[in-house]
């Protein structure tokens, strides 16, 4: 059985290097050897664009095993991170396409690393990961032909989120021109010379084929406990996975369903710029925990009697947090309560949107002085590919001339 039609086709195979000595792909059957990838990084405000590298780096193999580095292996190379390591080690556990972690990786990836955890090759996105010193950290793996690559996700990044955060109004989504969110971007995604490509900020296109990348596709199966869950699921965090971690625990054979309410709704309720990410962004969030089998995309605010009986619900669960009354001021668990199905859940972790929008404010700074670093060495690799680039075409033209 393919699990989440995560497994890699054969084109995929043979692309990544994986053929018959003929030069023909395997067939299924034939095929014993199980493929072993290894992604490493820093995992630092996890978002769906991580997410989504993982994913692509899934599809090129079998087993993925995801090397998150420590915090002081990051401070040492990028400046401290916001999040903590054990923090960052339950986010990455979390996301679906992720087999195994190795907590304490080595910021740079060598053969060494691949060899020990049996890996066949690692897999990156397409920007350039720097040492403290400038250095491309996956020379040594590119030279010996351990390393491919995956597209890196257009419209989201931590310099966009951040800018977001900073932003106290509640036009961020329609309005990336105010003058506050320019001169946040000024400040973070640009260097002393010119913009690097990587650390832009971009705003995010969702698409239905992207939905479908990232949904399991899995339908309730006869004996499914159906548990239903609802909220704004905002900037995806620790928080959530804990408690959705809890959710799935409520029952043997768990199936969640994640209402996600529209931006327009979760600011009636949540007030200020909230929601941080648009309803598109949260859906490939949510998506993207293992704990979740199905997201319902602008769920309405109250779990009425329409919704359970739709969705079969077994049992509606809610966090510690407050729940916030509907337009009309009544509860809007009113009806799983009358039912008898709903249930409070304490995850033990009280961390919030807002404490994250906090912490992130707190470092605001030291994220700056961190990306204006990374975007001088970015610029400096770009200046240097383009001299070699140019040395190479007039030594070319050089020889055609004789």
């Amino acid at each position: 059985m393919i699990k989440n039609g995560h497994h890699a086709t054969d084109d995929q195979r043979e692309e990544a290097g994986y053929s018959k000595p003929g030069g023909a792909a395997c067939s299924p059957e034939k095929r014993k050897r199980v493929v072993r990838l290894w992604c490493d990084g820093c995992y630092d405000m996890v978002h769906y664009g991580h997410s989504n590298q993982l994913r692509q780096a899934k599809g090129m193999g079998d087993y993925l095993i995801v090397g998150v580095h420590t915090d002081a292996e990051i401070s040492k190379h990028k400046g401290p991170p916001v999040f903590t390591q054990e923090e960052r080690y339950k986010m990455v556990r979390a996301i679906k396409w992720v087999d195994e972690i190795v907590e304490g990786a080595p910021y740079v990836t060598t053969l060494e690393t691949l060899d020990k955890y049996n890996c066949d090759f690692c897999v990156h996105g397409d920007d350039i990961t720097l040492t403290v010193d400038g250095k491309d950290t996956y020379a040594e793996v590119k030279r010996e032909g351990r390393y491919r690559e995956c597209r890196r996700t257009q419209g989201v990044s931590t310099t966009d989120l951040v800018g977001r955060m900073l932003l106290m109004t509640k036009a961020h989504h329609s309005n990336m021109d105010t003058p506050d969110y320019q001169q946040h971007t000024d400040n973070f995604g640009k260097g002393p010379k010119g913009h690097s490509p990587w650390t832009g900020v971009s705003q995010f296109l969702q698409t239905s084929q992207k939905i479908i990348q990232f949904a399991s596709g899995k339908e309730p199966q006869p004996g499914d406990t159906i548990i239903y869950v609802a909220g704004a699921f905002d900037l995806f965090h620790i928080g959530h996975v804990d408690f959705l971690e809890m959710v799935y625990k409520q029952a043997e054979r768990p199936y969640v369903i994640v209402g996600l309410h529209f931006d327009q709704e979760v600011n009636r309720y949540k007030g200020k710029n909230y929601p941080i990410m648009n309803i598109h962004e949260r859906t490939l969030s949510v998506l993207a925990c293992r704990y979740v089998s199905e997201v319902v995309i602008g769920a309405p605010y109250a779990v009425g009697k329409d919704l359970l009986d739709h969705f079969k619900v077994d049992l509606v669960c809610h966090g510690k947090t407050e729940v916030f009354p509907d337009k009309d001021s009544s509860d809007p668990y009113a009806e799983p309560k009358k039912r008898g199905i709903f249930r409070t859940i304490d995850s033990g972790n009280n961390l919030t949107t807002d404490d994250i929008v906090q912490r992130i404010i707190a470092n605001r700074l030291q994220f700056e002085a961190r990306n204006q670093k990374k975007e001088a060495k970015e610029m400096a690799v770009i200046e240097a590919m383009k001299k070699k680039e140019q040395q190479d075409q007039s030594e070319a033209a050089a020889e055609a001339a004789h």
